[in-house]
């Protein structure tokens, strides 16, 4: 009976912690999604909705007709237009000494940001790649757009 009782507990235990590990892991939130707006998540391609959570490693894609609005746990804001390509390469928030990474690549499009906690706590903790520059973001609002080939 023991060993039963520990082995539902020790599975209730992984259980809980490979859900929080999940949660922990959000680095933001789709507010807005208009058109064709899709996720490349681990190998799946996802259509975006509102209140869809962004994790770390995720690739926004949004078509022609496409534009999405995402607000990062660090309070960050990115707009995308339409025929645009995000990749988040990295995101890490400590929402309590507000320490932190936000990098991104545009590989194409044109995104919007007013950065958020991390780049107002840490010079250049926030970076976004182009194909042709790096942007170290210091607290501030700025539109990167990168055209295509």
């Amino acid at each position: 009976m023991k060993a039963k009782l520990l082995g539902f507990l020790l599975v209730a235990g992984l259980s809980a912690t490979a859900a929080s590990a999940t949660a922990d892991d959000v680095a933001g939130v789709f507010k807005v999604v208009n058109g064709g707006v899709s996720v490349l998540r681990q190998g799946a391609t996802l259509p975006a909705t509102v209140g869809m959570a962004v994790y770390q490693s995720d690739q926004i894609v949004t078509g022609s007709d496409g534009s999405a609005g995402i607000t990062f746990e660090d309070n960050a804001l990115l707009s995308l237009g339409p025929s645009s390509r995000l990749a988040l390469d990295r995101f890490a928030f400590n929402s309590t000494t507000h320490d932190g990474a936000f990098e991104t690549t545009l590989s194409s499009g044109k995104l919007a940001v007013v950065s958020g906690k991390i780049a107002h706590h840490q010079l250049d903790a926030m970076k976004v790649r182009t194909p042709s520059s790096i942007l170290g973001v210091r607290g501030t609002k700025f539109l990167v757009e990168v055209g295509g080939s």
